[in-house]
């Protein structure tokens, strides 16, 4: 399992330093973020994706779930209303539950991929500011020695906490 460290950066050469020190403590850069102000990020840094960035994970998992509940629902009522020379099987719940579960998490996830991530909220007035924010994905047995190499060897990058899993495919 994996945690998020957040750290509020001052500037780019601050980002570059913190990313050399976490490289050499072997974090892939994979597993580093940041994110900055539209254009102020340059190339040598890895700048956060989308699924960092956007609600589409939230999106998607919401749709899923309330698209599966609409989906089993209009199953079971299609179920349940009888039309005339056409007999259906409780199969047709099973179908519409997974019908509704797909086309949920497509609509929400499309939505979800505009909207910013909702857990970075904090952050936005200190981004706007000028500052970065580094985003580090480490194994959970990792966290306390990463964050300390991080705030003993880089004083000015500023801990803003740990989110409580992070999921295996980001």
């Amino acid at each position: 399992m994996k945690r998020r460290l957040y750290f509020m950066l001052p500037d780019v050469m601050a980002a570059r330093r913190v990313l050399d020190t976490l490289l050499l403590e072997r974090i892939e850069s994979r597993h580093i973020r940041f994110l900055a102000k539209r254009g102020m990020l340059p190339n040598d840094l890895p700048e956060a994706g989308v699924l960092q960035k956007t609600d589409l994970v939230h999106g998607a998992a919401v749709g899923f779930v309330i698209g599966g509940l609409l989906g089993a629902t209009a199953g079971t009522w299609l179920l349940l209303t009888p039309i005339d020379g056409v007999a259906l099987k409780p199969v047709v719940i099973l179908i519409a539950t997974l019908f509704g579960a797909l086309f949920g998490t497509w609509v929400s996830a499309i939505v979800g991929s505009q909207v910013a991530n909702s857990q970075l909220e904090e952050f936005h007035p200190h981004i706007a500011s000028g500052k970065l924010l580094l985003m580090i994905d480490v194994p959970s047995g990792l966290v306390s020695a990463i964050r300390k190499c991080v705030s003993l060897g880089h004083p000015e990058a500023d801990f803003r906490g740990v989110d409580p899993t992070v999921p295996a495919f980001l």
